[in-house]
């Protein structure tokens, strides 16, 4: 049986919870249920804290986790990350009061603050900046102002938290991270790892693509299918009327609308859009 730890909380359970149900798999109902066996998919499911399913991972006492990839290279376990999942995006930036500090080369000597010590112990490191990292739990921006640290490490994503607090980001990224699935580093995959990477993975596509029908002149086929090519190719059927064909392609969700008018003026008609809630490739 599979072993899969799941964020217990936080901003990656409900997206890996929703991603593992469109996937096939049994999930909880009770956020206090912890353990959940799912006989039907021969996988058993254990609710972790984010910060902890690396390690786990990683010790092999569960054979795969969700977790993001901050975690996961902050944690320093011998785990590895196997496939992105698409969600929980965040950025990892320095900080400092305005106009202190611009550039990485400058924090050597002071004090950074973090909640992701060793994430950026070794990004100063692969640098050749010397500084004291100091470790804090929860928010960092205070830091400064309460005189604890001179910079900050942390997740930026308008930057509107950080100017609050007198600070603004420079420097390039440490990190972007998102959601990732990881296995231990020293095995081979788990058995079942496989099969659960093609369902998250059709997830994933079904979320991306969308499934396009139209009907079109046999004239226009040609430049109907260059808009439309389909992951592979698309499907072209014969109408009752001879002169017409029914194509069917998949097209990037994003961009539905500015396709069928591509089609449209081509001279395709009867365009239809349908969802995709699963698939395999």
């Amino acid at each position: 049986m599979l072993r899969i730890a799941v964020p217990n909380k936080g901003s990656l359970s409900e997206p890996a919870v929703d991603m593992l149900r469109e996937a096939g798999y049994r999930q909880r109902r009770d956020t206090r249920e912890l353990v959940l066996a799912d006989p039907e998919n021969d996988v058993e499911f254990f609710f972790l804290r984010p910060r902890d399913i690396a390690v786990y991972v990683g010790s092999g006492t569960v054979d795969a986790g969700i977790t993001g990839r901050d975690l996961l290279l902050d944690s320093g376990a011998h785990a590895v990350e196997h496939m992105q999942l698409g969600f929980g995006g965040s950025t990892f930036r320095y900080a400092a009061p305005t106009g202190a500090v611009t550039s990485l080369q400058q924090v050597a000597g002071l004090r950074v603050a973090t909640s992701y010590e060793v994430l950026v112990e070794n990004h100063l490191r692969s640098h050749g900046v010397e500084a004291s990292v100091v470790h804090l739990d929860g928010a960092v921006e205070s830091a400064v102002q309460l005189g604890v640290a001179d910079v900050v490490a942390d997740v930026v994503s308008t930057g509107t938290t950080l100017r609050g607090a007198g600070l603004e980001v420079f420097g390039d990224p440490i990190l972007v991270s998102e959601a990732v699935l990881i296995r231990p580093r020293s095995a081979e995959p788990a058995a079942g790892l496989e099969v659960l990477s093609r369902r998250l993975q059709g997830v994933l596509t079904a979320r991306k693509y969308v499934l396009m029908d139209y009907d079109v002149p046999v004239s226009l086929v040609e430049q109907a299918v260059a808009i439309t090519p389909g992951l592979e190719s698309p499907t072209v059927s014969p109408l009752h009327d001879r002169d017409w064909a029914a194509v069917r392609a998949m097209v990037r969700r994003d961009q539905t609308n500015q396709v069928m008018d591509a089609l449209y003026d081509v001279g395709a008609r009867a365009i239809l859009v349908t969802s995709i809630h699963a698939c395999r490739l």
